[in-house]
């Protein structure tokens, strides 16, 4: 039986004159595109021209919402109220949906960004707030959240379709967290070994953490972080390995936790 895993990207985060990415050839290696909302990244022309392009190659399109926090990428924690969040998630997914729809596509998904994403990853308030938000606009949007994490079930606890994500491009914690980039190791460059350690997740489940341990983590999305220095190469890479090792593209479609 072939095994299917989605590979996704963060694009559409540029910013007037700041190019961030490359989004156009990205979207001929990934099967999923992580869009940028306004929020932490991406002006409308620049999302727009990312959503007609993956439009085009049939690249499934998801809301990538942040915190407002552009200064710093949306990788700072922020204390908002519950209803300050939920109000956030609705209007980003909501200015996504109507460039989605000029170009005759759809939002499929929700995954957020940075701080939020490792926020609501162990935070239940904070992921209550992003699912009010998401049920709020529509509730057949599947959450993608970091695999093994609690907001995952909680997400479907909630009625929402779920998928669950690993990082191609970032070092493990034993716990199945990330390792903060303040540390040393924390993002990864080999895209040979990179390449490996995928396969072997879509394959066996399994993931080396950052002290040599073994995580057993089930995937069904795998991420590569469009702002990483030869993310390209690395993409085109995992791609590669994966279809080699039998194991098919394609975007997740949500299930149950």
């Amino acid at each position: 039986m072939t095994r299917n895993i989605d590979l996704n990207s963060d694009l559409g985060e540029g910013y007037g004159a700041w190019k961030m990415g490359d989004d156009a050839t990205m979207l001929g290696i990934v099967s999923s595109a992580n869009v940028a909302c306004g929020f932490h990244a991406g002006d409308p022309l620049t999302i727009l021209a990312t959503v007609r392009e993956a439009a085009a190659r049939g690249v499934a399109v998801g809301a990538h919402v942040s915190y407002p926090d552009r200064v710093g990428f949306g990788r700072r924690p922020m204390d908002v109220t519950h209803a300050e969040l939920v109000a956030d998630v609705i209007y980003q997914i909501g200015a996504l949906q109507g460039i989605c729809a000029s170009a005759g596509t759809r939002v499929h998904y929700v995954k957020p960004h940075g701080a939020l994403y490792n926020t609501i990853a162990v935070d239940p308030k904070q992921g209550a707030a992003v699912i009010e938000g998401i049920r709020a606009v529509d509730p057949s949007l599947a959450m993608m959240g970091l695999a093994g994490t609690q907001i995952l079930a909680q997400a479907a606890e909630a009625g929402l379709p779920i998928i669950a994500e690993a990082f191609a491009d970032r070092a493990y914690r034993p716990d199945g967290q990330l390792v903060s980039r303040r540390e040393a190791g924390a993002v990864l460059h080999d895209p040979e070994a990179v390449a490996a350690r995928m396969l072997r997740l879509a394959t066996e489940g399994k993931i080396e953490a950052a002290d040599g341990s073994t995580l057993h983590l089930q995937a069904d999305s795998i991420c590569v972080h469009g702002d990483s220095p030869g993310a390209v190469a690395m993409a085109a890479r995992i791609r590669e390995a994966l279809l080699a090792g039998g194991v098919a593209i394609a975007p997740a479609t949500g299930g149950a936790a």
